[in-house]
């Protein structure tokens, strides 16, 4: 069976099976086109916007979550898109500035990253706010804030979302 079979069989009735016939189908061709790393997430929406719901799938399968108006707009239930993104740029910031200090001889005991994405009026993201806290034995201050830099203007999910105005705040710990 040829490898885009996969992903025209039959329609895909939740985000975790589109995430699945896509990323089954998609990993072949990237591995023979391109041999880059490319990552997938799918998401389902059934119905308006006020009152239908969602589902989210990671193409890995570390998640599958359902999402509303209300988890979105509101403090419901289930996850967000900017809840998402906060998850991936707090994850690459920290391995990025991880790799920053041991690119400069600091290997660090942790990097702990908390980002906060606000959605405003628009609805449009119109900010995020990393907090970091990093155990980095031996590391001046002045040092660890010219690391933090670095990884600010290195970090992929931050030169991805550059269009947002992106402030972090650091300490050593």
């Amino acid at each position: 069976m040829p490898p885009h079979a996969v992903l025209t069989r039959g329609v895909a009735s939740t985000a975790a099976e589109m995430s699945t016939r896509w990323t089954s189908g998609w990993q072949l061709w990237k591995r023979i086109l391109t041999g880059m790393t490319i990552r997938t997430s799918s998401a389902v929406w059934n119905g308006d916007l006020k009152s239908g719901t969602g589902d989210i799938a990671l193409g890995s399968g570390a998640l599958n979550s359902a999402y509303t108006f209300a988890s979105r707009f509101e403090d419901g239930a289930g996850t967000n898109p900017e809840e998402l993104i906060a998850a991936a740029h707090a994850a690459c910031f920290s391995m990025f500035l991880a790799n920053v200090l041991a690119g400069a001889g600091h290997t660090a005991d942790s990097v702990r990253t908390v980002a906060a994405v606000t959605l405003g009026d628009g609805p449009a993201i119109t900010g995020i706010a990393l907090t970091t806290e990093a155990r980095v034995p031996g590391l001046a201050a002045e040092a660890f804030a010219t690391h933090v830099e670095t990884a600010k203007a290195g970090c992929p999910i931050s030169a991805a979302l550059a269009a947002v105005p992106i402030t972090v705040t650091a300490a050593l710990i």
